[in-house]
């Protein structure tokens, strides 16, 4: 009998542990970690302190406030720099993204130390850690690679791993939208003939994957492209010099000058010329692996918008349109003030180094 009873008592735990277990989701162990701790929110209440901080930050320095352009955002580009630098002009941007579904066309930085060159590169990650949850990899990041020729792209975690320029951008989109999920491409160095010869089997695989299954381009999924702007200065680039205007107020007006120059390719409606007046800016003319002008996102934005602007050319007879919503650099603007809540800087924020960030929406 006390036998008996024992095995009920067991049996009874058991079934209160599966009940349990019913009520929540599956643990997940393929989660794509962070690479920056101190640029970047990791928390949910480093997030809301943020967002909290962002619009009084706005309001005392006379930025410009969150400004969002008129319906769904089908592309945005965006900043990957440190939280205290980009301030309110992530919210500004990425308040426009309604979908619930993401492609990020990502930097990747590194690409050199993996001898990465000409392929796109996915991951195998089931998620990737945000502030609030893990951020879910979307099932469509499978039939897009499915619907691939195998040349064309490459599957490689530890280039994903090391990247920042994709997870800068993930706690803003959770922010505004706790179910999105992502599929993370990076672009690593490539020709502007090769990303023609990429961009339109890939808009076709992004077309089989999304709209040919009912999904709308704005409301069910968008593009994000990841890119700074120029990185200039004489000092703290490895031992490079980028200033190529030199490093006083004459310099930096005519840095300033050129990079709006540069951003006028990427405004108004969108063409395959405007996009390769911009690769032209950015790259060098004799080796696609040099830059001419340091915008880190010399091939994550021209790849985006050639894929943008092909899959736009199958579903639309309207062109994609890009408005700029603001445009700021690393010592335009006081730093938001982040140390508090144990974050940081990257880099340091002066005449002789500093970044621009571009925030542009196309419709």
């Amino acid at each position: 009998m006390k036998s008996r009873s024992s095995e009920i008592a067991v049996m009874a735990l058991l079934l209160l542990i599966m009940s349990a277990c019913k009520h929540h989701e599956p643990v997940q162990s393929n989660i794509r970690p962070l690479a920056d701790t101190i640029g970047f929110a990791q928390y949910d209440w480093q997030m809301d302190s943020l967002m909290a901080r962002i619009g009084r930050f706005g309001e005392r320095s006379g930025e410009m406030k969150n400004n969002p352009s008129e319906g769904e955002a089908r592309v945005v580009i965006s900043p990957h720099d440190d939280y205290g630098y980009v301030g309110n002009l992530y919210p500004a941007l990425l308040c426009n993204i309604k979908a619930g579904t993401v492609i990020l066309f990502g930097v990747a930085h590194k690409a050199r130390i993996l001898n990465l060159q000409d392929q796109l590169i996915f991951d195998s990650y089931d998620a990737w850690k945000g502030p609030y949850e893990p951020v879910k990899v979307s099932e469509i990041r499978e039939s897009i690679i499915e619907n691939l020729p195998t040349d064309l792209f490459q599957v490689n975690d530890s280039m994903q791993r090391m990247e920042h320029s994709v997870e800068a951008i993930l706690p803003f989109l959770q922010h505004f939208n706790r179910d999105v999920e992502i599929v993370s491409i990076l672009v690593p160095y490539m020709s502007f003939d090769r990303m023609q010869e990429i961009a339109l089997p890939l808009s076709d695989a992004i077309k089989k994957a999304t709209i040919d299954k009912g999904m709308i381009w704005g409301k069910d999924f968008a593009i994000v492209i990841s890119s700074d702007a120029v990185h200039y200065g004489d000092e703290d680039w490895g031992g490079k010099n980028f200033a190529v205007y030199g490093t006083d107020s004459s310099g930096y007006s005519q840095a300033l000058a050129h990079e709006h120059e540069i951003m006028d390719t990427l405004l108004g409606s969108l063409s395959s010329q405007k996009i390769k007046e911009f690769y032209k800016f950015t790259v060098d003319d004799h080796d696609f692996m040099e830059y001419k002008w340091t915008w880190c996102g010399r091939y994550s934005v021209p790849m985006g918008l050639l894929t943008a602007f092909r899959l736009n050319e199958l579903v639309s007879e309207v062109p994609l349109t890009g408005i700029q919503i603001g445009y700021i650099n690393s010592i335009d603007h006081p730093a938001l003030e982040v140390i508090d809540l144990r974050m940081g800087f990257t880099a340091p924020a002066n005449m002789h180094h500093w970044v621009g960030c571009a925030a542009i929406v196309y419709h």
